[in-house]
Formats: structure tokens, sequence, C-alpha cells
């Protein structure tokens, strides 16, 4: 079996949509402006009642403000480039420390030491990353593409 035939070890579909609104979120940042969950949701077809609890999470998380009625919303408390992505994975899917067995076979203890430093290097990425850099990204894809007459 192929590297490319393994499980993927990327996001979550809680994570992935959780970090999709957190991007909308920051870009009306700058503008002060309030979202609500209903336009994130046609902007991106996430299940409303799904982001309602992912956007709860961030929340208590500390990582949104929320303004109730009918011209409220969902706002970043903090400026996007202060928001890790390690930050976001943590209030969403909270600890994902591993019970520790023994391990006695040398061969399992080699594949222990290699996940371990996949961790550790996965935990690096996600913190050095904010949502700012990743809206850039973002922003960068969207940007139409020079056409060239001839």
């Amino acid at each position: 079996m192929g590297i490319d035939q393994c499980e993927p070890m990327g996001f979550s579909a809680k994570t992935q949509y959780g970090l999709v609104a957190l991007l909308d979120l920051a870009g009306a940042y700058d503008s002060g402006a309030l979202v609500q969950t209903g336009e994130i949701c046609k902007r991106h077809s996430i299940p409303e009642r799904y982001l309602e609890q992912m956007l709860t999470g961030l929340r208590k998380a500390g990582l949104l403000t929320s303004i109730r009625g009918p011209k409220g919303g969902f706002q970043l408390s903090l400026n996007p480039d202060k928001i890790t992505v390690a930050a976001v994975v943590a209030a969403l899917e909270g600890s994902s420390t591993k019970p520790q067995r023994e391990l006695n076979d040398p061969a399992f203890e080699v594949l222990a030491a290699l996940e371990q430093r996949l961790e550790s290097t996965k935990e690096s990425l996600l913190n050095a990353t904010t949502l700012a850099q990743l809206l850039r990204e973002q922003d960068a894809i969207k940007q139409p593409l020079p056409m060239f007459f001839i």
C-alpha cells in the first residue's frame, strides 16, 4: 500500500467547517461587520444547525463574539493575526492526547516514536499558521489569472 492509499491525516469535517466559517469572519474583521450564520451557510454550503454548534464552541473558547437579534451576528474577538489554527482545532476538537500504552516490541516503539514526531511537527505547523495567513492564501487563489490576447 502506497502512502497515497493510507488514511488521510487532515482535519475532521467539524474543524474544516469551523475554519471555513472563521475565514469568512476574518474577511469581515477589518470592517467590523457582523456576519450572520445563514450568510456563512449559504456561501459555503454548511448545514446551519451544525455551524451554530461550532460557532457556539468557538465563542465559548473566546475566539468569537456574538450579538443576538435581527441585526446580530458573529465577529472575531481577536485580530485574525492572533488566531492560530491550533487554537481553532483545540476549541473544536478538544485535547487529542491518546493513552500511552507500554510497548515491549521494538517495531511498535519505533512507530510510536514516529507518530510522536509527526504530531509534534503537525502541532508546530498549526501553531505557526494564523487565520490571516489562510485568508491571504484564499485571496490569492480567488484572484483571476491574467488573460493575454494575441
